[in-house]
């Protein structure tokens, strides 16, 4: 019999649902992100059976492994509680952080470095069965280096006090419409500070040549690799990395982490093609 797998790589904002029929993803669906220190049991099981269960076209799952922002070891059993009531699954529902995604993801059942550089950032060694050991992300006011937000906070700090030419920031205030008390009430009054922060990176994107910006750049990726890579082997290891903005900055990442005598190894945007890889492994060992 064939087996049916639903594996899930959830954020805050959406999570992107595959089922998975013998190691081959057959569908993928997209929900509203699931994540339990903001939503409720009760909110995580409507979202599932209002939007996900009616694209489902099966009507047993032989297991799901859902891997989430806010799965700690706190909340993963109340997330699997949540999902066994509310999808017909017979066999494993497993919930596990986003950290644990990104190692499957990138190191499959071998050690390594694995980190996330999105809009938060994080980093673990792998020891291929579990993490062993973690620098904490501390988020993006005490920590976060190399993250979307990070960088994002870097840019407007170096806007506002004239670090950039009157050029480029004019060229700023402009592109966004925003003034120094509209970023002042953006930071500190309005909720999910970090997601506005992250959502300026598009401006350095588009100077990266610009010598300033590559300083940031360079400056931001070095701090992530100094204040939290170095904490690992990574003389034996490459960095393997998940994220936008390890993608998007592969070049200035690289420059920064081969300065520190750390090599880069693999960059996907998401987790989903190497978890639905190691699952598939993992099932033929089972």
């Amino acid at each position: 019999m064939s087996q049916l797998l639903l594996i899930a790589d959830s954020g805050s904002t959406k999570t992107d649902w595959c089922l998975v029929e013998d190691g081959k993803a057959i569908r993928r669906i997209p929900t509203k992100g699931m994540n339990p220190f903001f939503q409720s049991s009760d909110e995580m099981a409507a979202e599932i059976r209002e939007n996900l269960l009616p694209q489902l076209p099966v009507e047993r799952l032989d297991s799901v492994y859902f891997y989430g922002a806010g799965c700690t070891p706190q909340k993963s059993p109340e997330v699997e509680v949540t999902i066994r009531r509310s999808l017909p699954v017979d066999g494993i529902v497993e919930a596990q952080s986003d950290l644990l995604a990104a190692a499957r993801s990138l190191c499959g059942h071998a050690p390594g470095i694995a980190s996330i550089l999105g809009t938060g950032s994080n980093s673990c060694f792998f020891d291929g069965k579990e993490i062993v050991k973690n620098t904490p992300a501390l988020g993006f006011i005490l920590g976060d280096e190399g993250s979307g937000a990070n960088l994002g906070k870097r840019l407007v700090g170096d806007i506002l006090k004239d670090q950039m030419s009157p050029a480029l920031k004019d060229q700023f205030f402009q592109q966004f419409g925003l003034s120094q008390a509209d970023i002042i009430e953006r930071v500190y009054r309005q909720p999910f500070p970090s997601r506005f922060l992250a959502s300026l990176n598009i401006f350095l994107e588009q100077h990266r040549d610009d010598a300033t910006v590559h300083r940031l750049l360079i400056e931001a990726f070095t701090a992530f690799v100094k204040r939290n890579i170095l904490h690992y082997d990574y003389r034996t290891y490459p960095l393997n990395c998940i994220g936008t903005i390890a993608l998007v900055y592969r070049q200035e990442l690289t420059e920064a982490a081969e300065t520190l005598g750390v090599r880069i190894g693999t960059i996907s945007k998401t987790p989903m093609e190497g978890l639905i890889e190691y699952h598939r492994l993992n099932s033929k060992e089972n």
